[in-house]
């Protein structure tokens, strides 16, 4: 498949994720609360790992995961620290939704199973395509 398709192949769930992931903050009291307590933050690192894949679509499946998931950890132990000038940048609108606000440990499982979706997708996905290219 030529570079251009693949990534486009990946910008279109990349965005379906940013759009989900901000309806599921905005109709959050419109969703089961499970829903809407888990959905922003695995949306969040299954657009991290669309995004990898979209940056470096011939890479494996497993190094785009790991890469999501280090850079989805990274951010969320970054709510650790919190200096005054971190802090004005998490409370304007980007800011939070790419810096969160502060730690939670949950939050850590939530990406790794957003990420383990994505990845599941991604792969399910890559088999369909193979499989109607050689029939």
């Amino acid at each position: 498949m030529p570079q251009i398709a693949r990534r486009l192949g990946y910008a279109l769930p990349t965005a379906a994720a940013i759009v989900l992931g901000l309806a599921s903050r905005r109709f959050a009291d419109r969703l089961p609360e499970w829903l809407a307590l888990q959905a922003g933050d695995a949306l969040w690192a299954a657009m991290i790992y669309f995004g990898c894949r979209l940056l470096r679509p011939a890479r494996p499946i497993l190094t785009a995961a790991l890469a999501a998931l280090l850079f989805c950890f990274a951010i969320e132990c970054s709510q650790l620290y919190q200096p005054d000038w971190l802090n004005r940048i998490r409370h304007t609108t980007l800011g939070g939704l790419v810096l969160g606000q502060g730690f939670l440990a949950v939050d850590l499982a939530r990406y790794a199973a957003g990420v383990g979706m994505a990845m599941l997708a991604d792969a399910i996905l890559r088999f369909v395509m193979r499989s109607r290219r050689t029939s």
